[in-house]
């Protein structure tokens, strides 16, 4: 960055701690430097010198002086953005991580990665834009949802791809989700087992919890441990899920009576529920973090900012993103 820049604080950034402001626009800049800054007063807020758990408003202008380091824009990207974009220029803005053999995309909430009934524009077929000199794709070797948002992996070369899709079914792969839920479990952290079995609806296919030994029956295996709660009306969960069944988070949070909110498959709210004033109603399900060894040597670890409409959530309810990643 050539010299000093005024960023305008966005307004689902309303509510979070500066710091945690600065790691989400310069994911490389140190917390040691951050301080240091601060307290020589190169960065201020509206003009006025601010610290480090200064909560930001909405409209006000955060003077960022020159850092050294990229500022990262993937954070903020959604599905209606990119409509107009370019494939290559899309992909570069979801980009968090490449070497010479790996991709990590932070994918945006409502973009498909693979194509299907009613899907226009999706991650599969964007990758045709990046093709390398010898005429090779990315390959996916992971999916997520389409209203999912988070880490996405992609393999440059045909190795890579062996060896990634390799370490996924054999569950060398540790997957870190972010969900907001209605209610709070009963259990602070725990173990979720169930058999899931697809079955076609007028909404198009859906999972559901079946019995062992029931025709086309999965096991599953979730983790989940509640991260922070607003009293007892939702609660903020850190979801592992151990296999890789279709929408498996999300009918697990059903299962255990917490539902994901937004979540127009599984979320069904008794009358007596109200969907809470300033939350969007759209899936609050994101792939925060991956590890996975890298195809050569190594361990590849990413964490991916969460969407504008989760970040408003946070703030909104006050629960500081810090709070999940000290523990992972």
């Amino acid at each position: 960055m050539a010299g000093v820049e005024q960023i305008k604080v966005e307004a689902d950034e309303a509510g979070m701690r500066l710091d945690r402001w600065f790691k989400t626009h310069f994911p490389g800049l140190g917390f040691g430097h951050l301080q240091k800054l601060l307290r020589s007063g190169q960065v201020r807020v509206d003009g006025g010198r601010a610290k480090a758990d200064t909560r930001v408003e909405a409209g006000q202008t955060v003077r960022v002086p020159p850092l050294g380091v990229d500022r990262q824009g993937a954070g903020t990207l959604t599905a209606r953005s990119i409509r107009n974009q370019g494939d290559a220029d899309v992909l570069s803005q979801m980009l968090l991580y490449e070497d010479p053999k790996v991709f990590v995309f932070n994918k945006p909430a409502g973009l498909a990665v693979q194509g299907g009934s009613g899907v226009t524009r999706h991650v599969d077929d964007m990758l045709e834009a990046w093709r390398n000199a010898k005429g090779e794709k990315p390959r996916l070797v992971h999916r997520l949802d389409r209203d999912t948002s988070g880490v996405l992996v992609v393999a440059r070369t045909r190795l890579a791809a062996m060896k990634l899709a390799e370490a996924f079914r054999g569950r060398d792969a540790k997957k870190t989700y972010w969900a907001l839920v209605k209610g709070v479990p009963k259990k602070r952290e725990d173990k979720i087992s169930t058999w899931l079995v697809k079955e076609a609806t007028p909404d198009g296919d859906r999972m559901r919890v079946a019995r062992h030994g029931e025709p086309g029956a999965d096991h599953a295996v979730s983790y989940y441990r509640v991260v922070e709660q607003a009293a007892q009306s939702m609660a903020w969960l850190e979801m592992e899920p151990h296999t890789g069944r279709t929408h498996q988070l999300r009918v697990h949070a059903a299962h255990i009576g917490c539902p994901i909110i937004g979540d127009p498959k599984y979320f069904e709210a008794d009358t007596n529920w109200d969907f809470p004033g300033g939350i969007q109603n759209r899936l609050h399900l994101h792939a925060r973090r991956i590890r996975i060894p890298h195809p050569s040597e190594g361990v590849i670890d990413v964490t991916a900012p969460m969407p504008g409409h989760m970040r408003q959530s946070w703030n909104l309810l006050g629960f500081d993103e810090a709070s999940g990643d000290e523990e992972e």
